[in-house]
């Protein structure tokens, strides 16, 4: 198996050489007009607490190093908060880091925990900073144009079966004929080769396919974004010791400090090369 950092590289060798990477639409979830004020904070240290197997979120380099989005994102957050000399950062398995935030081993988890109403009772969260739209990808000869719902009525559409994806292509393109697969490259692999019309599914999992070598000679996105938090989630949100509510506030901040000066937009074109937005 490739290591992942590997992995990643090739994508973006990838769309720098096809040019994905050129005509982004880098998300913002930011309404200027609500402002967050920066809030005074009196904590000795930040500790984030993350996983090291989401990739590209955050994952072992081939160096054994810890790496991606995530880090970054806390270091810039540390920054803003001018917190960088306190900041830590600890990986552990996903399935301890609730437990571990909550026996005080660190303030705040940036490691894709999902804003449910079981988490919301025991953790505070940060407003998103990415969500995960839903897309479809077609073969380009295609030529599919908006309104992509027209374009695709009656159309044999692959989505991976009994998710929700599928639920959400069922109940908002009733016109379009879904195809269900349960094995994943199959379902890639016959859009790819015209069995299919079009796949629907996780933009940010599409996007990686999009910017290897197999998507990116047939491929690309059409249609969408579309968003539908009652089927996909709420996004990611830095998740927080609910005796902490200043720090929340103080997240909200850097995060739009990060969102305005520029520094998401890069962080987002830096690992994900083929925009899902």
């Amino acid at each position: 198996m490739r290591p992942l950092a590997a992995i990643l590289a090739s994508f973006i060798l990838a769309a720098v050489a096809s040019g994905a990477s050129r005509a982004q639409t880098v998300p913002d979830y930011w309404d200027e007009r609500q402002g967050v004020a920066k809030a005074e904070l009196e904590i000795a240290r930040l500790r984030f607490l993350t996983t090291t197997d989401f990739f590209p979120f955050s994952f072992l380099d081939a160096q054994g190093r810890l790496s991606g989005f995530h880090l970054d994102l806390a270091r810039a957050i540390c920054i803003e908060l001018d917190l960088l000399d306190r900041c830590q950062i600890q990986a552990l398995p996903f399935d301890e880091l609730e437990a571990a935030l909550d026996e005080g081993e660190g303030e705040a988890l940036i490691a894709g925990l999902s804003i449910t109403r079981r988490t919301r009772v025991t953790l505070l969260f940060s407003r998103p900073y990415l969500r995960f739209p839903a897309r479809f990808v077609a073969r380009r000869s295609a030529g599919f144009a908006e309104p992509i719902y027209e374009q695709l009525a009656g159309r044999r559409i692959g989505v991976m079966a009994d998710t929700a994806h599928e639920a959400m292509l069922r109940d908002f393109f009733p016109q379009m004929r879904p195809v269900t697969y349960s094995d994943r490259e199959r379902l890639l692999e016959d859009v790819a080769d015209g069995t299919i019309d079009a796949v629907f599914g996780d933009g940010m999992q599409l996007s990686f396919w999009l910017a290897g070598e197999e998507g990116r000679h047939c491929c690309a996105f059409t249609g969408g974004p579309y968003f539908a938090p009652e089927y996909l989630g709420q996004g990611l949100a830095v998740a927080v010791r609910h005796d902490l509510p200043d720090l929340v506030t103080a997240i909200d901040y850097a995060l739009q400090e990060i969102e305005a000066k520029g520094i998401f937009a890069e962080l987002y074109l830096r690992y994900f090369p083929v925009g899902f937005h």
